[in-house]
């Protein structure tokens, strides 16, 4: 009993104290670009949906962090994010299926290999409640969390620049409109990883989290 208040109590210091430093750290060197999505945005197809340039070309070391406040209006509506790649037809894909499900899914677009899919999470998958966060650098490649786990790991995209998104929700022109309000917000934020300890903090806290459950899981079973 001893140990697990001992884990309960790092743990609540984890979640609650480093995540509270970390938004007072400050970098100058890195450039932020906070974008708010309209939901009339969701309303359309692919091959309709407006490719919008970001202010600055994200290179090297990045992080996207995507909160969806939208309120859907179909079951089978969706709230899809495409991030673009500057030098090449590249993009990545994250998908949000209705709240029916919370169904996630990560695609990827590559030259001449064209798209498919990178990772499902059939149950929920995402949450209003939690946000998604891509991260990327040019030696780890691309690792997404859900806001609860890591879905993607390591994804190889060796120089993928950022510096376009679009969005769709729709798989048919005729289909009834996706989102009915609310709205989709992230935020594009790049530089110098290595003076920004907490680019990677959301992944290190699932992994603890993970470790934190196999180590309970552990006492249980030998008391």
């Amino acid at each position: 009993m001893k140990y697990t208040t001992h884990i309960l109590i790092l743990s609540v210091f984890v979640m609650v104290f480093l995540p509270a430093h970390a938004q007072s750290f400050s970098n100058p060197s890195l450039i932020l670009q906070t974008i708010d999505v309209s939901p009339d945005e969701f309303n359309k197809v692919s091959q309709d949906a407006t490719i919008t340039k970001l202010d600055n070309t994200h290179a090297g070391s990045w992080q996207i962090t995507i909160e969806n406040k939208l309120l859907y209006a179909n079951p089978t509506g969706s709230a899809v994010v495409r991030f673009y790649d500057a030098n090449t037809d590249k993009f990545i894909e994250v998908g949000m299926d209705s709240p029916s499900d919370h169904r996630l899914w990560v695609g990827l677009q590559l030259p001449g290999e064209g798209y498919f899919s990178v990772t499902h999470v059939d149950k929920d998958g995402w949450s209003d409640s939690t946000k998604i966060i891509l991260a990327y650098n040019d030696d780890q490649g691309v690792s997404i969390s859900n806001g609860k786990r890591v879905v993607v790991t390591n994804l190889d995209l060796r120089g993928f620049a950022v510096n376009a998104y679009s969005v769709y929700g729709m798989e048919e022109s005729t289909d009834p409109p996706a989102i009915n309000s609310g709205k989709l917000t992230f935020d594009v934020l790049s530089g110098d990883v290595s003076k920004n300890p907490f680019h990677y903090f959301p992944f290190y806290v699932s992994g603890a989290a993970a470790a934190l459950v196999g180590i309970l899981l552990l006492i249980k079973k030998r008391s």
